[in-house]
């Protein structure tokens, strides 16, 4: 079986977190952003021509002295790279699963989705928390593996290099949630 079906039927792309509070110079850069996006844009090309639904899911923290996606600030827009065109949802959440409190399992549901193809960020937590969702609704899962960022993590006083945990991550994803692919795998 093709990783993503030649007319996207029933395919829906889900663009996760892809806001300018990611990027070099903003508040919470994470390490390859500027690849990850790349490799996003190819994805979310692909879905445009196909004219094939788009979701955006935009995070906009609540939380007591956050930093970052601070509601109504230009950190917590979407990167104008991938800027949310007329007919594409924008989900916005304030929890790292995307289907905590907010519409996106009916406006997927509404629009037919049986497969979901994920990009975005940060892989160890938006990502990874949407996904298994996703997987525990009964969504067919394809992760675009590098349209996906992350960053160092510390843990038991010893700090994880950004490249360990998007492996670590993505290969406890492509273990029983998703297929876990290059952006070309679903862009071609």
């Amino acid at each position: 079986m093709p990783v993503v079906d030649a007319a996207l039927s029933g395919t829906a792309l889900l663009l996760v977190d892809i806001q300018n509070d990611y990027f070099p110079g903003w508040a919470r850069e994470l390490a390859r952003a500027e690849a990850a996006l790349e490799r996003a844009a190819l994805v979310l090309s692909r879905f445009r021509r196909a004219g094939a639904v788009v979701v955006h899911v935009r995070h906009e923290s609540v939380r007591p002295g956050s930093t970052f996606f601070l509601p109504g600030s230009p950190g917590a827009a979407i990167h104008p790279d991938l800027a949310p065109q007329p007919g594409e949802a924008v989900i916005t959440k304030a929890f790292p699963n995307s289907f905590r409190e907010t519409e996106l399992l009916s406006v997927l549901r509404g629009a037919g989705a049986r497969h979901l193809v994920v990009c975005g960020m940060m892989t160890h937590m938006c990502v990874d928390a949407t996904v298994r969702a996703a997987f525990d609704l009964g969504f067919r899962l394809t992760v675009a593996g590098d349209a996906c960022a992350t960053r160092d993590l510390a843990f038991g006083g010893r700090t994880v290099a950004a490249a360990d945990v998007q492996a670590a991550f993505l290969a406890a994803l492509a273990a029983v949630y998703a297929e876990v692919v290059p952006a070309e795998a679903v862009a071609g």
